[in-house]
Order: structure tokens, then sequence, then C-alpha cells
């Protein structure tokens, strides 16, 4: 495993940045081994939601887990608003980063992640395999 810290700056994406990040990497499977910082607005989808919920605030990060491929993330995060309420959901583009978002990244040379549409649940998907070796 190769673990690449990241630093991200004010009114970056931080979905968007995270996805452009990992298209130029050589590995195709990565994770968020951790993330803090804070957001200026997050989108969410939430639960059993088809569209994103938009809080807007000074958002501080709480966790952000999930997957990073060449061909799409699959990230959850949970953000708290300035007076410690927490929501959670699936982040969405357009979460704008406040102050600072200091990532780790996780990288998987061994593995491939590709997302394939999945019948059964009508989204992209993660899909796992070894590495081409080469």
């Amino acid at each position: 495993m190769k673990v690449v810290p990241l630093r991200l700056q004010p009114g970056d994406d931080l979905r968007r940045a995270l996805e452009a990040w990992m298209s130029q990497q050589p590995e195709q499977a990565g994770f968020v081994i951790s993330a803090v910082g804070s957001l200026s607005e997050a989108q969410l989808r939430l639960a059993g939601a088809s569209e994103a919920t938009a809080i807007r605030g000074e958002l501080e990060i709480l966790s952000l887990a999930g997957t990073l491929s060449p061909d799409g993330t699959h990230l959850h995060i949970a953000v708290a608003d300035s007076l410690g309420a927490v929501i959670g959901g699936h982040l969405c583009a357009g979460s704008l980063v406040r102050s600072t978002a200091e990532l780790v990244i996780g990288l998987l040379p061994e593995w491939q992640f590709q997302r394939e549409l999945d019948a059964a649940t009508g989204y992209a998907e993660l899909v796992i395999n070894p590495a081409a070796q080469g």
C-alpha cells in the first residue's frame, strides 16, 4: 500500500478534487484513510433520497470515508454545524472547502477498482479485480 497526504485549498470542490487527483494516479484503487477540515457548503445525498441537499454555513468535517477509482468515487461524509448538530450522507459535487481539507489517501497498486451499473441497485457500484501485471 502507498499512502499519500493531500491538502485542499479554500474554494476547492472536495469530491471533484479527489476525482481529478485519482484520475492522475498510476494506481487504479484507492480509499480515504483520514480527513479533517471545513466546508462552507456540503452537497449531501441523504439516505433514500434521489437528489442532493445543500447544507450551508461553517461546517467541520468529522469524517470522510470511501473508495476512489479512476472512473468514479463513492464517498460518505459527516459534518457538524456551528451548533454541533451532525448530518451525514453521500458526498456530492459542489461541496466546497472553507479553510482547508487535510486528507490521507491509501493507494492499492495490487488492485483495480471500477464502477459499473448494477441493475439491482440502479447505481454504478464497485467492481474489484486484481491489477494487471506488467
